[in-house]
């Protein structure tokens, strides 16, 4: 039996957090991660400077892996070496800002145009 790290969340209650509050991110090789489809590589730059953006301001630094119109978002706690709150909150955050789809709100911002010249995220239904 391994030794319970402080704070470090063990995979059943990863996994049912993931269930609650993130449902499209996932538990894989310890870590909490989400891949989001992007349109070209314009736009997967853009959800990098962002993620970078979150991750700086919160003190709290994921790992990243990019190609043409992809990026994935891996987060574990580096010093606890295993999943905490901090990845939550910052997956959260990551999640509410990359997914923002202001269209949809009414509240006098269009959000990106449907043209193909103009997509950026592919926004899950």
């Amino acid at each position: 039996m391994s030794e319970r790290r402080e704070g470090v969340l063990d995979d059943a209650t990863v996994e049912a957090r993931l269930k609650a509050e993130l449902p499209a991110w996932r538990l894989e090789d310890g870590w909490i991660r989400r891949t989001y489809k992007t349109s070209s590589w314009k736009s997967t730059l853009m959800v990098i400077n962002t993620v970078g953006h979150l991750a700086e301001a919160a003190w709290h630094h994921p790992d990243l892996t990019a190609s043409y119109a992809w990026v994935e978002v891996r987060l574990m706690n580096h010093a606890a070496k295993g999943i905490t709150d901090k990845d939550f909150a910052l997956a959260k955050k990551i999640e509410e800002v990359v997914s923002w789809q202001p269209g949809l709100e009414g509240q006098g911002l269009e959000g990106t145009p449907t043209d193909p010249r103009f997509a950026y995220i592919k926004y899950e239904k």
